[in-house]
């Protein structure tokens, strides 16, 4: 049995709070600085920004599954504090690499997946710090807190980072981010928490409770479409936002202001999606609210599709209204936690899908790109229309 959390929680959940808000600012930065690195300054093919947004996604299939584990095994507050530093250390060799003339799409590639390493421990650890920060009673605030900042964050730091993408460029932007997440490792550094007694000793049968969770998921009747169709989901979103950023970027030749705001659009929606979905969930259910709300995605898409092929500002529209709706559909649908080794094979799926968008903006262009990232979508809304999803009142 765990120990009681310290009593002292309100001092240290400030620090952590206000760690947690800086390092969300900083990734929403990165989030428009990291395309406009990859399409405009480093010029790379369709093929290869496909690899780079796919490199953000594979740690998390290849360490996920594994993360929460050692986690479990190690202390919490180290783990936060040296994969903070070692993302600070990633993303901070950017601008250097940059400086010297010497950064390539391949080197990039490596960077991004020791930083998504780095990111999936961080995760895990963060998961199981937080109630040893504050009291259990306290702990839907406070999760109501890190929500609120992360959520302003996605919502204004994509347009700050566009703007200082334009002023300063997209390698110092990133390094922006960077000094972010040493700022995040200080603060993590000085909280005062207590932690249970690690017992390594115990022996964990990995590959059983991985076989417990795959059997439990895809044997019952609503979990098992749920998590098809989400897993689909990441496929169609890691290829969409490949494609989009080599639409935006390259051929409708935005700045990295105007991406910026259309990134903060998705944000804006999404934060509004997830202020009514607990009451769209009360009224029709959560299942008919899944399904409605990934009914949106397949129109949204489509949209994207259609931009490239108008004037600039007619694309612009398009693009807005399209973010938007795919933002409020996130938000709409977002409450349902698929849980750490699940979200290891979604971004699985989304890595998969990064690549397959990149290889078809090379060979078939990037309309046709996007509407096969409308159909996969399709596919998604009906994996999980189709079954007794649709009719749930409450998923577990």
């Amino acid at each position: 049995m765990q120990d009681a959390p310290p009593s002292h929680g309100a001092p240290s959940f400030s620090r952590f709070w206000t760690a947690a808000t800086l390092s969300s600012f900083g990734t929403a930065v990165t989030t428009v600085a990291m395309p406009v690195l990859v399409v405009t300054t480093l010029e790379a093919s369709a093929f290869e920004v496909g690899v780079v947004n796919a490199a953000q996604f594979l740690p998390y299939a290849a360490l996920g599954l594994v993360a929460g584990v050692y986690a479990d095994r190690w202390r919490r507050q180290r783990i936060l504090v040296w994969s903070s530093v070692g993302r600070a250390i990633t993303l901070g060799a950017i601008p250097v690499l940059w400086a010297l003339d010497a950064l390539q799409v391949w080197p990039l590639v490596g960077l991004l997946l020791l930083f998504g390493s780095f990111s999936v421990f961080a995760f895990a650890a963060t998961q199981s710090l937080l109630p040893r920060i504050v009291p259990r009673e306290r702990l839907v605030v406070a999760n109501a807190r890190l929500d609120q900042s992360d959520a302003a964050a996605q919502t204004l730091g994509p347009a700050l980072g566009g703007g200082l993408v334009g002023l300063l460029g997209a390698p110092v932007a990133i390094a922006v981010d960077a000094v972010s997440y040493l700022l995040d490792a200080l603060l993590n550094a000085g909280l005062r928490v207590t932690e249970p007694p690690v017992d390594a000793s115990t022996p964990r049968n990995l590959r059983r409770e991985i076989g417990e969770g795959l059997r439990f998921t895809y044997r019952h009747r609503t979990l098992a479409p749920l998590a098809l169709s989400t897993h689909v989901w990441f496929l169609a979103n890691g290829a969409g936002f490949t494609a989009l950023s080599l639409v935006a970027l390259r051929e409708m030749a935005l700045s990295s202001l105007v991406f910026g705001l259309l990134v903060t659009v998705a944000g804006s929606t999404g934060l509004v999606g997830a202020s009514i979905a607990p009451s769209l969930g009360r009224r029709i259910g959560a299942g008919p609210a899944i399904v409605r709300s990934r009914a949106v995605y397949p129109v949204a898409w489509l949209l994207v599709a259609l931009a490239p092929t108008v004037s600039t500002a007619a694309g612009v529209a398009l693009l807005t209204v399209a973010l938007g709706l795919h933002g409020l559909a996130g938000g709409l649908e977002n409450a349902n936690d698929m849980g750490l080794w699940r979200r290891s094979v979604n971004r699985t799926s989304a890595a998969v899908g990064a690549l397959l968008g990149g290889t078809a903006v090379a060979f078939l262009g990037a309309s046709p790109a996007l509407l096969g990232v409308a159909v996969v979508f399709t596919v998604a809304v009906a994996v999980a229309g189709l079954s007794p999803l649709r009719e749930v009142r409450q998923v577990l």
